[in-house]
């Protein structure tokens, strides 16, 4: 009979965890963030017995100090300052689950600077001991666990605590807050149920405004991806191909600010006795025409400003089309090209299947920026002249101290733009289940 040999013990010395660290360099880690650690909280103590008061007013002088100083100083300052922050987060979250004396001098500094810190914001010894008591045992529980052998999943959280809060603050709360907001009155004192929303699709001004925001979610991602679908196809492979593409990506880089003052003067209007310097109206004069007020006569108005997202946003379907374009293989066009078909019918029935993915992205992605236009409409119109969109009546309500009104519009926002999310979500998923 075959017997099983018994399982070789490990090596005497051997570690089983697989975080121990054996790079000397932990170790230089921790003695000198022991060693800031120990000086900022010396200071931080002889600052305070020598001048009361003195550490509490210490971010308030730095905050001052920082605002007397121009811009352009201001931002790389608060850049390099955020950077070292979220490095020094991130050392600790590596290094500090680990074995090893690196890491057990490193949290012995944590455990220094964080009173250190906590005396500098709150100026409080009380509060300073409390914050000490709470990060003392929450490394002694981090500790206890790795020695158990967790760990990787406290290391996992923490790398993602940074995002997770900001998504919270910036994007949930915000979101939950205006929700709320939209159920109230004007001053956010009162429950008022669906007044808000009732009001927005009993006035005709309200109707006008989500009306022209689904004529600009229809029109604008239609036409720009048509455009630089056939942009794209017409100049594939040409001579000058990079020359032309980058002539009509251009305007991407522009801001849309940028790109409505150049269209105000494109839409510029002087009356017939005067010599015009809008491009339109005197296209309209060389023809024996009357100079037009373009922005101001209804309903084409809306469309007039429609053609300035569409000429900033063609420039993008272009590119990204393009690409897919290039991705189609050629054996699929050569074999269609041998079976007798057309130009015509290989673009229908090879090329558009073969990008049809990345069109759902481009209209998808067209269509939320249509959704969330707000500063064409803004620069050129104010909305006025029966121009306003969803996205400039949430400022104007909330300019006219109508707070529930314009969270109700963002609300409605939401709700338009979060179908598209979600078309676009799945079928990234079904492309990702085919690959």
């Amino acid at each position: 009979m075959m017997t099983l040999a018994p399982p070789r013990s490990a090596p005497s010395g051997a570690h089983a965890n697989p975080n121990v660290s054996k790079d000397p360099r932990s170790r230089t880690i921790g003695i000198v963030a022991v060693v800031l650690a120990v000086v900022l909280l010396v200071a931080a103590i002889v600052i305070a017995a020598a001048v009361p008061n003195a550490i509490g007013g210490i971010p308030n002088l730095v905050f001052g100090a920082l605002s007397s100083l121009p811009a352009l100083v201001q931002v790389p300052i608060v850049v390099i300052v955020f950077g070292l922050a979220i490095a020094g987060l991130l050392l600790v979250i590596d290094l500090v689950g680990r074995e090893g004396p690196g890491s057990t001098l490193l949290r012995l500094a944590v455990c220094l600077l964080v009173p250190t810190v906590a005396l500098f914001v709150v100026n409080s010894v009380l509060w300073t001991v409390i914050v000490a008591g709470l990060a003392g045992v929450i490394l002694f529980w981090l500790d206890s666990r790795h020695s158990a052998g967790a760990g990787y999943l406290i290391q996992l959280v923490g790398f993602m605590a940074p995002a997770v809060v900001l998504l919270f603050a910036g994007l949930i709360l915000p979101s939950v807050q205006t929700i709320g907001a939209s159920f109230l009155n004007a001053a956010g004192t009162e429950f008022v149920g669906l007044a808000n929303f009732i009001w927005i699709f009993t006035q005709p001004a309200g109707l006008i405004t989500v009306g022209n925001t689904i004529i600009w979610v229809i029109v604008t991602p239609l036409v720009s991806t048509a455009i630089g679908l056939a942009y794209a196809v017409f100049i594939d492979k040409s001579r000058g191909e990079k020359f032309f593409k980058v002539l009509v990506f251009m305007p991407m880089a522009i801001s849309f600010v940028g790109a409505s003052i150049i269209w105000r003067f494109m839409y510029a209007y002087r009356g017939a006795e005067f010599e015009q310097i809008g491009l339109l109206n005197q296209i309209v004069v060389w023809f024996g025409g009357e100079p037009q007020q373009w922005l101001i006569n209804s309903p084409m108005n809306t469309f007039f400003l429609i053609v300035v997202l569409i000429w900033v946003q063609t420039g993008f379907a272009m590119v990204v089309l393009s690409a897919a374009i290039k991705g189609v293989p050629i054996e699929q066009m050569e074999a269609a090209e041998l079976d007798g078909t057309t130009a015509w019918q290989r673009f229908v029935n090879v090329t558009i299947p073969g990008i049809r993915p990345t069109l759902v992205v481009v209209v998808t992605t067209i269509s939320i920026a249509s959704l969330k236009v707000f500063d064409i409409v803004r620069t050129m119109t104010a909305g006025n002249d029966n121009t306003s969109v969803i996205a400039n009546e949430m400022y104007s309500q909330l300019k006219f101290f109508e707070a529930g009104r314009s969270a109700a519009f963002a609300v409605l926002l939401f709700l338009l733009v979060l179908p598209i999310v979600i078309y676009n979500a799945r079928q990234l998923k079904n492309q990702r289940e085919i690959r």
